[in-house]
């Protein structure tokens, strides 16, 4: 059994992806701040950071060697023989199954349902009757969810109260991600029924950006949902006299280091138009040398291969890096290249603004909001390589532009994401909920 730290003190559940940097990084805001904080991760996630002390549970069904009993609860350890019960049947409904095609073979259909296999049908429910467990045991003051996309903790957290009786006894805060929680999915029918319903059940929303209080408005919930810490950064903000105090130079004056932090593809970004923008303006550009992070998508990586030798020779491809090493490469850096077709407001880009960087990012609503082209950043939209190619050439040769943009961005930053700041800022944000619990 985990042990409180603050004996008495106010209690708060988080529910979330384990593996995430941004929940790792806004829990540790109350670290010596009197809350006893735990970690839910959801059962699609992956684990948490070894040496991180907060405790978690864990939904996994098979043993994780190495754990720390101390900091980390699995579902295998508190329910292992229900799930080996459970697990019994599974050559059963495999038989089931097997017999269930033969029957409905050559279009003619009785109705026999398809059972799933334990692995697949078990987990979620053993998930959410844990939770419940762990809510009644333990008793949080706070249930926050990180997330409402799917697989994320708003939606979980939903089901399981829906499925499950559970004392309403909690404040519940629903925490939306940047922007992939809201600006795709608004346009689906069943995923905004679902996301609605999140944010109608809650008591409190938090949003690193006020465009999402729009879309909130939009659904029909009011504006007074959102706790009045809205907006801020969705990591809880950057260690800014940590970064500043390391610069070395202007980025005039540092080695021409391009830093391109998320080299994959998905539905919020897309690489090849950058592989496109580094060929069209290679020559303009030299010499430098690209440092490509995260590419974790096969295809990327497929498309880079396909660049030209002379290209690749002065790159630098890696998967993914602690965050002391990619802080690193982004302290040296002249330039950020971060494109993207979905945003909230990027942590990278408050880190790069933390660290004297110069931002190429692309004119989305969310952080078209609050920052100004050339007086911070220069706009390039991810699907147009030209457009980022000529943010390439301005950026790497325009020495009067970044620097002038260095010293702004310093100052901005401190107003928008001093993390010693939004520390406090939230800590009185619990402090004064807890104050409110019947």
């Amino acid at each position: 059994m985990f042990i409180d730290k603050y004996q008495g003190k106010p209690k708060i559940l988080f529910i979330g992806l384990a593996e995430s940097s941004h929940t790792v990084s806004w829990i540790d805001l109350l670290n010596n701040e009197g809350f006893n904080a735990r970690l839910f991760a959801v059962p699609t996630g992956g684990l948490p950071p070894s040496k991180w002390k907060v405790p978690v549970y864990l939904p996994l069904q098979q043993p994780v060697p190495g754990l720390d009993k101390a900091v980390r609860q699995t579902l295998y350890s508190n329910h292992i023989e229900f799930v080996k019960n459970r697990a019994r049947f599974e050559p059963i409904l495999w038989i089931w199954n097997i017999c269930r095609k033969v029957l409905n073979f050559g279009g003619m259909k009785f109705g026999f349902p398809r059972l799933v296999p334990v692995q697949e049908s078990v987990l979620q429910d053993l998930a959410e009757h844990w939770l419940v467990d762990i809510i009644h045991e333990w008793k949080p003051d706070i249930i926050h969810t990180l997330g409402v996309d799917h697989n994320q903790g708003g939606l979980f957290f939903l089901n399981t109260v829906k499925q499950k009786r559970i004392t309403k006894n909690w404040i519940w805060i629903a925490h939306l991600r940047g922007g992939s929680d809201l600006t795709l999915n608004r346009h689906d029918p069943k995923k905004l029924s679902s996301i609605r319903e999140v944010l109608e059940s809650c008591d409190q929303i938090i949003s690193d950006n006020i465009i999402n209080i729009k879309y909130v408005v939009q659904m029909g919930i009011p504006q007074t949902k959102f706790a009045d810490i809205t907006p801020v950064p969705g990591t809880g903000g950057v260690n800014i006299d940590e970064l500043s105090k390391r610069w070395k130079d202007l980025p005039s004056k540092r080695e021409r280091i391009i830093l391109w932090p998320k080299v994959y593809d998905c539905e919020w970004a897309l690489a090849l138009p950058v592989f496109e923008a580094l060929q069209i303006c290679w020559e303009q550009i030299q010499p430098c040398e690209v440092y490509m992070l995260t590419m974790t998508t096969p295809g990327t990586r497929d498309w880079y291969n396909a660049m030209p030798e002379h290209i690749r020779a002065h790159c630098h491809v890696y998967g993914r890096l602690p965050r002391d090493k990619v802080f690193s490469i982004l302290l040296q850096a002249r330039v950020l290249l971060s494109p993207s077709l979905v945003d909230g407001i990027p942590n990278v880009l408050y880190e790069a603004m933390a660290s004297g960087t110069f931002p190429i990012v692309s004119p989305l609503e969310t952080i078209m909001s609050i920052m100004e082209e050339e007086e911070n950043v220069l706009f390039a939209r991810n699907l147009y390589p030209e457009e980022i190619a000529n943010a390439l050439v301005r950026a790497m040769n325009d020495d009067n532009l970044v620097d002038s943009t260095a010293k702004n961005n310093l100052e901005k930053v401190y107003r928008l994401a001093d993390r010693k700041v939004i520390k406090q800022i939230v800590s009185s944000y619990y402090k004064k909920i807890c104050g409110k619990i019947p």
